[in-house]
């Protein structure tokens, strides 16, 4: 009972400790990033968007509406004009969701097609959805049928052909629009990273021997809602022998006394920003030496593979510079050395050497992107693996680390 009252308790400081002032100009935010939107447009000589992707609809309007439930359920979506309005097809009567949004020019009731709602008349829904954004082509595009398309069932894309639109991809020209960040980006994501900081404190806290990787995880989730935060978008947390090899999401399995405990936070933050940060620790208990040594080895990667970080580092060149891997981890290595971070995860991808040539593309780093630098240790058919991971923001000169929690003083 004493735990309870301790851990609400926290939940009402959580909630009440930033109030409901936002920490930079929400509107300029929003403005800026519709200007990016429009400028990659333009850049591609298209007449417009149409985006169904809820992150680009929130990168583009900032408007939501049920996000998680709507990124499989195409019900909502935006048509940008690269020279005329912003019109937001939203699901139900929820106009009042996006009221006082600078961007947003107009709203009206979206034309869903997706099985649930349409059933039997799906080509029927997906023929009336194509002519409604035909139409707004038309009307705003002078006579340019170009449009950039993110994402849909056949039905919908199909329809689109059917008005004779050319369709391009969106994904490429949102990736474009929002990898390098405006300064009150940066401070939105800033916060979104300090309320993280508080659930990873939170569940500092409370490991223990005997409770569960959930209920340890679940910490991370409380903190996040009372900060204003949105969702959580795995539930990477491991522990003991479920860490080796990595990408075990959490369970009912019982934590015990010196075990590896190991998590990623993907978590979506106030704002819809994303925190992105990766910590190990070992469950009351001094760690073991091949434990001191797996986590050594991993602050070796991390610290080498973010120090090259800087404006102008090819992506290429990152993987060829990137710390070597010893033979006996490379089986367990992570997907990535680093990765682009905005709302969620972003471009670029910046892979291991073993793995560029199936995978890798090149380009550059420039002023104002922010990437997270991974380490995944573990030794093939080994006991556990050491998780770390880093936030930085990429600078004039070099970086700037963005997080803050501190790595485990007990590792050295």
């Amino acid at each position: 009972m004493g735990h309870s009252r301790v851990a609400a308790a926290q939940v009402v400081q959580y909630g009440a400790m930033e109030g409901s002032i936002p920490p930079t100009d929400l509107d300029k935010v929003r403005r800026d990033r519709l200007a990016n939107v429009h400028r990659e447009l333009r850049n591609r000589d298209l007449a417009g968007a149409v985006l169904l992707d809820q992150l680009n609809v929130r990168y583009a309007t900032d408007a939501t509406n049920m996000q998680v439930w709507c990124l499989h359920n195409e019900v909502r979506y935006c048509f940008v004009a690269t020279d005329g309005p912003c019109i937001l097809f939203d699901f139900s009567h929820v106009a009042h969701l996006s009221d006082g949004l600078p961007g947003v020019t107009e709203r009206r009731p979206a034309r869903g097609v997706y099985y649930m709602g349409s059933g039997s008349r799906m080509q029927e829904h997906a023929t009336e959805f194509a002519r409604q954004i035909a139409d707004l082509v038309r009307e705003h595009g002078g006579g340019n049928k170009r449009i950039a398309f993110d994402r849909s069932g056949p039905d919908s894309f199909i329809a689109l052909q059917n008005e004779s639109l050319e369709l391009h991809d969106g994904f490429e020209m949102m990736e474009e629009a929002r990898k390098i960040k405006t300064p009150e980006e940066i401070i939105l994501m800033r916060h979104s990273i300090n309320s993280s900081e508080k659930g990873i404190q939170a569940m500092r806290d409370y490991l223990r021997p005997g409770i569960t990787e959930n209920a340890l995880w679940a910490k991370l989730h409380e903190v996040n809602i009372a900060e204003g935060g949105e969702w959580i978008e795995t539930r990477l947390l491991a522990s003991g022998p479920r860490t080796n090899p990595w990408m075990s999401e959490c369970s009912m399995r019982v934590i015990e006394k010196g075990d590896m405990v190991s998590f990623d936070t993907d978590l979506i933050g106030p704002y819809g920003y994303c925190s992105d940060i990766s910590r190990a620790w070992v469950c009351d208990a001094q760690p073991s030496n091949e434990q001191r040594r797996l986590y050594m080895t991993a602050m070796e990667q991390l610290e080498h593979n973010r120090e090259l970080v800087k404006p102008g580092l090819s992506f290429r060149e990152w993987t060829d510079k990137a710390w070597k891997m010893p033979d006996e981890f490379v089986a367990n290595r992570y997907g990535v050395i680093a990765h682009g971070v905005g709302l969620v995860d972003e471009y670029p991808a910046i892979y291991f050497p073993q793995d560029y040539e199936a995978n890798g593309y090149d380009d550059y780093l420039v002023p104002g992107m922010v990437v997270c630098v991974e380490a995944l240790i573990g030794s093939e058919g080994g006991r556990e693996c050491v998780k770390l991971e880093q936030q930085v923001l990429v600078t004039e000169t070099g970086y700037e680390r963005l997080d803050s929690f501190p790595m485990d003083e007990t590792w050295n």
